[in-house]
């Protein structure tokens, strides 16, 4: 049935950050928006992903478009947009799934983080969005959407997510500082709050499998969610069925965020 109707993204031009491998919610996403006819733009930071990403890339499109890109680096974010130029005149949708802290700043407390470690963690986690959102502006030429990874980690204390979760925090803010600026040029901006996900950024958490266990026990629906849920989701929020939501927060994760007593 889904092959017979226009397809949500037909024509569309996505840039996709943060595909590790195969089990990425990046990758989830990425995957499901070229099913709906979107043509993908992915990003890698250096050598080590490049081969995993360009063959993921090649399994949608014989003629894939990859690019490097540290989101660290103005250069680099400055580089992979002028890639993006060298394609296509217009993106209508970014995707931002990217977050980073050093081991260690996920250990012990979080009172102990070190400044060095915050910073790498805002910069890598926060500062990317509004570095490449900045970047994507001028290529949104008919609206957009731009939309970013989160956790419940935001909004409450999880043992060992740390400076995670305060990034986090900062940026759920930024998506709705991003969504003021960027509504005058028909852009929205929202945050996907997953449940816990068995990724390979999730699997550097310690306790992870009680995460998952306690959303089992507490979830109204018994159950985290899974990458292609997620998908799901980014879809619609990527598609025109969203044209009036932006600055939010939306939750897949079984329910876990509605329930008070823990």
């Amino acid at each position: 049935m889904r092959e017979a109707m226009r397809k949500l993204l037909e024509n569309k031009v996505a840039v996709v950050f943060g595909v590790a491998n195969k089990r990425s919610i990046a990758w989830a996403i990425a995957e499901r928006w070229a099913q709906e006819g979107a043509k993908i733009i992915f990003s890698y930071q250096g050598p080590r992903l490049e081969a995993n990403v360009r063959e993921l890339a090649e399994s949608l499109d014989p003629d894939p478009w990859v690019a490097p890109c540290d989101v660290s680096s103005d250069d680099e974010v400055r580089n992979f947009f002028e890639y993006v130029k060298s394609k296509t005149e217009h993106v209508d949708v970014l995707l931002h799934s990217i977050a980073y802290a050093p081991r260690e700043a996920l250990d012990g407390r979080f009172l102990d983080t070190t400044r060095a470690d915050f910073h790498t963690a805002m910069d890598i986690s926060v500062y990317s969005l509004v570095a490449l959102t900045n970047a994507a502006a001028p290529f949104f030429k008919n609206g957009g959407s731009v939309i970013t990874m989160s956790f419940y980690g935001a909004q409450k204390v999880f043992p060992h997510y740390n400076v995670m979760g305060v990034a986090k925090a900062a940026l759920e803010s930024a998506v709705r500082y991003l969504a003021y600026d960027l509504g005058s040029q028909h852009v929205r901006v929202n945050a996907i709050s997953a449940g816990p996900v068995n990724t390979l950024a999730a699997r550097g958490i310690s306790g992870f499998s009680l995460m998952l266990e306690r959303y089992a026990e507490l979830a109204p629906l018994g159950r985290s969610c899974n990458p292609s849920e997620i998908a799901e989701t980014a879809v619609f929020l990527a598609s025109d069925g969203a044209s009036a939501i932006t600055g939010q927060t939306i939750y897949v994760d079984g329910g876990y965020e509605i329930m008070g007593m823990r």
